[in-house]
């Protein structure tokens, strides 16, 4: 019995070894595992960084040619009296010749509107004239053109010429 006793306990002894290894083994392929998700996450991590980095700097870029970019600016300076001190504004930061010639046509008009606004009658057909004058103003202005108004373009540019 002794000998059985013996055979027994060295097959468990064995059986102990080898889970032991199987456990160390597989500990090893999961730290393996882990290692490589680790790098794979941290390589995607700096992509993504990157990528993130790169695309800020476009949009950055993309905005600076927007705002400095006169074509903008005179179709803004055509949207109301907000959009005329946007545009103001934006030409102030990177003043353009085809920004400015388009913010001083358009001051002529809002004061011209603003003063014939408290006269009646004469207030319906102003305002008729100078709905006719923006529009034509604001598609000059769109095809990148700098025409001046039929109504008193060459004193606006004269009268606001700081601007």
């Amino acid at each position: 019995m002794s000998d059985d006793n013996k055979n027994l306990g060295d097959d468990l002894n064995d059986m102990l070894d080898d889970a032991k290894d199987n456990a160390k083994r597989t500990g090893d392929k999961i730290s393996q595992s882990a290692k490589e998700f680790s790098d794979d996450a941290k390589r995607s991590a700096n992509e993504f960084s990157a990528n993130a980095k790169r695309a800020s700097e476009d949009f950055s870029n993309d905005a600076k040619n927007v705002f400095s970019d006169g074509k903008n600016v005179a179709i803004i300076a055509h949207i109301t009296i907000i959009g005329w001190i946007i545009a103001v504004v934006m030409n102030g930061n990177n003043k353009t010749e085809f920004g400015s010639f388009y913010i001083r046509q358009m001051l002529g008009f809002i004061i011209i509107a603003f003063i014939t606004s408290w006269i009646p009658i004469l207030n319906l057909i102003v305002w008729i004239v100078l709905l006719v004058a923006w529009i034509m103003s604001l598609i000059a202005a769109m095809g990148g053109e700098m025409k001046e108004s039929f109504l008193f373009g060459k004193q606006f540019q004269e009268w606001f010429k700081s601007l």
